[in-house]
């Protein structure tokens, strides 16, 4: 009989110790080593390399990882890697996907302990948003699909059961978000059938925040024109600037107009931890559904999104099915109804939550909440340098943890400028920002979440922004700082 088990689990033992004490070690020095590093040509080439069918060992396979996989990761668990808001993660998460993958849980059902670790997750993030206790949840890959069941909830209690067996029948439908919204919502409108077309992107104010006057009007007159309203998506930290949309406001025009209220709050959920900054996303508890990343600011391994649904009945009326094959019962493993299936779209399902969990347990929600402080502390420390700094422009406010701006001497080629200037900064490994346009101008955008970073950073960013300016103007190829 074949078995996939070492023959020698002493040996075994001991390389499970040092690939601990390798990713130990490298999140320990984090701060020591390039941020990124370039994937060189053969090493790209490497992995075109045709299916083993003959194995190598565990030993051969970890080398494999030392030279070829683990030198070039993005560096998103560096102190500087500020380019997009993805989170540091954290030495306890990385210990639980350890645990996880030795247990080996299938969280798509049945009646065991990694379903209850979740669901104490689901009323923990509840608990933290303000939502009541009928609220439902799953933990997904990230908001992009948690996004996604939110608007399949909100779709199947506009249109009723009907739509689950005979699909929209050209029903007209039509919803509404800021014109800063994240890709991944017009994305949801298309793949539910609905066309992006049915998104109205409505203008935003000097803040980035939707406004409330032109929604309302566009709501009105799509009714007028023979449309159906039936979903409102506010934004709890825009993707360009972190802004977040009057909460409390789109609540109630969203009671007003019999919409379905939904907050895409993939990072600026974790405001609700800030003791300086929660009152930012009052109203979040007056929403139907909310979408949001544990891998963001909370710190957790990727990946580890989230959907509440106020009333777990609704994802039960979008999702349950039935087979006999899956038949729930009273007794025994095929117990704890309702299952995790039931209320999403995914039968196989990873034990993720045991990563956020034990991240919960170990660090803490206050300090979370400090974490996120700390960030929206440094976006304000990188502003006023920023405003003090002659060569730098700021290009939007920084109501959260972004910072937008970029170099401007006054050249007539400042857009694909400041996009090498990024590029420099990435391949010579020092920083890693990313790009965006605010107001029609290519920007150096900063996305402070990692809870590495400290204000040495920030200050190191602006000097590392200058030389390697200094440098591109000056014809000089711009040389690790």
């Amino acid at each position: 009989m074949a078995s996939l088990d070492p023959d020698d689990w002493t040996t075994f033992r001991a390389l499970g110790h040092r690939m601990m004490d390798d990713m130990i070690d490298r999140l320990a020095h984090a701060r020591d080593t390039k941020v990124w590093t370039p994937l060189p040509d053969p090493v790209r080439q490497a992995f075109h390399a045709g299916l083993p069918h003959h194995g190598l060992g565990a030993e051969a396979a970890y080398a494999a990882f030392t030279a070829r996989i683990a030198p070039y990761a993005s560096g998103n668990t560096s102190p500087r890697f500020m380019g997009w808001v993805q989170g540091g993660g954290n030495p306890v998460g990385m210990l639980a996907e350890l645990l996880a993958g030795g247990l080996n849980e299938n969280c798509g059902g049945r009646d065991h302990v990694g379903l209850a670790v979740e669901r104490q997750v689901i009323a923990w993030s509840a608990a933290m948003l303000g939502l009541p206790v009928s609220t439902g949840g799953l933990l997904v890959t990230g908001s992009s699909i948690a996004n996604f069941i939110a608007l399949l909830c909100a779709r199947r209690r506009h249109l009723g059961t009907t739509v689950r067996h005979a699909g929209l029948a050209g029903a007209p439908l039509v919803g509404y978000a800021q014109a800063g919204v994240h890709r991944c919502i017009p994305g949801a409108f298309d793949m539910a059938g609905l066309g992006t077309e049915a998104l109205r992107r409505i203008p935003v104010d000097a803040a980035y925040r939707i406004d409330l006057a032109a929604l309302e009007a566009t709501i009105v007159a799509d009714r007028a024109s023979g449309l159906d309203p039936f979903l409102l998506i506010g934004t709890a930290g825009a993707v360009d600037v972190g802004a977040i949309d009057d909460l409390t406001a789109l609540a109630a025009l969203a009671a007003r107009h019999n919409l379905w209220f939904h907050v895409d709050a993939a990072f600026g959920a974790l405001v609700a931890l800030s003791p300086t900054r929660c009152h930012l996303i009052a109203g979040i508890e007056r929403a139907d559904s909310v979408a949001f990343d544990f891998h963001k600011w909370a710190q957790v391994q990727y990946d580890s999104g989230c959907i509440l649904v106020r009333d777990q009945q609704w994802m039960l009326d979008t999702f349950a099915q039935q087979a006999s094959y899956l038949t729930t019962t009273t007794r025994g493993l095929a117990g704890g109804a309702p299952w995790p299936c039931d209320l999403g779209p995914d039968l196989s399902r990873g034990f993720r939550a045991l990563k956020v969990w034990m991240t919960l347990q170990a660090y803490g929600s206050d300090r979370l909440g400090t974490i996120v402080d700390d960030s929206c502390a440094l976006a304000q420390r990188l502003a006023t340098l920023i405003d003090t700094t002659p060569g730098l422009s700021r290009l939007a406010p920084v109501p959260l943890n972004i910072v937008c701006f970029r170099y401007d001497d006054g050249g007539t080629d400042l857009d694909a400028f400041n996009e090498a200037l990024v590029a420099d900064l990435q391949i010579a490994g020092d920083f890693v920002p990313s790009t965006t346009t605010i107001g029609g101008k290519r920007a150096i955008r900063v996305a402070l979440v990692n809870h590495r970073t400290t204000s040495t950073d920030i200050d190191a960013l602006v000097e590392a922004v200058l030389a390697a300016a200094y440098h591109r103007r000056d014809g000089s190829p711009h040389s690790s700082l």
